[in-house]
């Protein structure tokens, strides 16, 4: 096999594999958060082409925003039954299936069944589970730094694209650019096929700064146990506080993130009389910006105490939202929330990462990682929705805006409530 012959090959120069793994994981989450970011440029043309409403619209693009949080814990078992190989591939052909019948749609249930359902399921599969799941099996040093460049491949992605994409749509129309990301997922896809493996052992190899090559942990074959496995894991979790201020903070972060700037950006920017490609640019610069941002967040989770780094994410991100609602939206107060919104845009990932596998131990966090990122979603969701309501009810995004900034600040409040790190936790053991 091509892995087996490159990780040999590597061996012999002091090269680990696992370094080929995750870039091309890395690549697989910067396609997949490309084709989440394209609904941002379709709302505007799908409103104008077939005159459905932007609620209608955003509705179909919250399904997606909740399958793709609440597929997370169930990804994760799926890797586990099936492999990460298999997993990720299939969800890269729901994907540009999804994509490829929509090019065809002339509905709003159409669009709820492909956008929302189809490609919900695939992305879902091809979240931050998949980041985290590949940094735990094949890295023991530097896993910080490689689920803080996972972070930023998922939310960077969301954003680096959109330039294009509007410029295309723009030009060409919304199916050129949704061909686009289909030609990007594809070539994901054989990258996925040709080098990915689902262990280190499977190259003959320990993980990366261990000695001892392990054997992967042997699996329940029977598919109810997998998928009544994250089931367990939150029936174990439910009762324990620890779990649901991680929740709720982190449906505050989709709330305050990917389900309201990410998603009605380009509106509410075109609500200043900003060109979308203008707009699509501006928040490309967010992504840049959070690219950064999020690695050094990862730096610092392992160094400070992750409470008071979320804290002061939450806090921060709050207080850009307010500004940026109370604006004019002229360059420099664009360039202004641009920096600060930017490199916190996914800053709380790493932390929120570290502190439930604290709480809940190595093995568990995992599952656990993904009810939390579940509740992520949920929150992108409800301001995907939330937001359209506002701009069709009172023809302006500015309340979603200041509401979302007020959450920011009780989530940055919400954590000081949990206990020191270090400190003991007790968690119910799964039956």
């Amino acid at each position: 096999m091509i892995s087996t012959s490159a990780a040999r090959w590597m061996a012999g120069r002091d090269l680990h594999y696992g370094w080929v793994v995750a870039a091309t994981t890395f690549l697989t989450m910067l396609a997949t958060a490309g084709a989440m970011g394209s609904a941002g440029v379709m709302i505007q043309p799908l409103h104008q082409e077939f005159g459905w409403d932007i609620a209608d619209i955003s509705s179909a693009m919250a399904v997606r925003l909740v399958l793709f949080g609440l597929l997370g814990p169930f990804a994760a078992a799926f890797m586990n039954h099936f492999g990460i190989r298999q997993v990720v591939a299939t969800a890269l052909a729901l994907i540009m299936g999804g994509i490829v019948v929509s090019l065809f749609m002339t509905e709003v249930w159409q669009l709820v069944l492909l956008w929302g359902v189809v490609i919900g399921v695939g992305t879902g599969m091809t979240a931050l589970v998949l980041g985290a799941t590949v940094a735990t099996r094949w890295f023991s040093k530097r896993r910080g730094l490689v689920i803080g460049l996972m972070t930023a491949s998922n939310a960077t992605g969301q954003l680096v694209f959109l330039p294009l994409l509007a410029a295309m749509t723009e030009a060409y129309g919304w199916r050129s650019a949704l061909t686009l990301t289909v030609a990007v997922i594809a070539a994901a896809m054989v990258l996925v096929l040709l080098l990915m493996r689902d262990h280190p052992a499977d190259v003959g190899l320990p993980a990366y700064g261990e000695t001892a090559v392990s054997k992967p942990p042997k699996q329940d074959h029977k598919l109810l146990a997998t998928l009544a496995s994250p089931l367990v894991t939150l029936y174990s979790v439910a009762g324990n506080p620890v779990f649901w201020v991680l929740f709720g903070t982190f449906f505050v972060c989709g709330l305050s993130t990917n389900g309201l700037i990410q998603t009605h950006w380009i509106s509410i920017c075109g609500d200043f009389g900003m060109a979308a490609v203008t707009a699509a640019s501006t928040l490309a610069v967010i992504g840049i910006f959070d690219f950064f941002g999020t690695i050094f967040a990862g730096w610092l989770s392992d160094r400070f105490d992750n409470r008071y780094l979320l804290f002061w994410f939450y806090g921060l991100r709050g207080l850009s939202l307010i500004y940026l609602s109370l604006s004019g939206f002229s360059l420099v107060e664009l360039s202004v929330f641009a920096i600060f919104y930017g490199l916190d845009w996914v800053a709380t990932v790493p932390p929120t990462v570290k502190l439930a596998a604290e709480k809940f131990g190595r093995e568990k966090a995992g599952l656990v990682f993904g009810w939390v990122f579940a509740g992520h979603q949920i929150g992108a969701a409800t301001a995907a929705f939330g937001a359209g309501f506002f701009k069709s009810d009172f023809n302006t995004y500015m309340p979603a805006l200041q509401i979302a900034g007020v959450m920011c600040m009780i989530a940055a409040i919400s954590v000081l409530l949990l206990k020191k790190p270090g400190s003991a936790t007790i968690v119910p053991q799964a039956a």
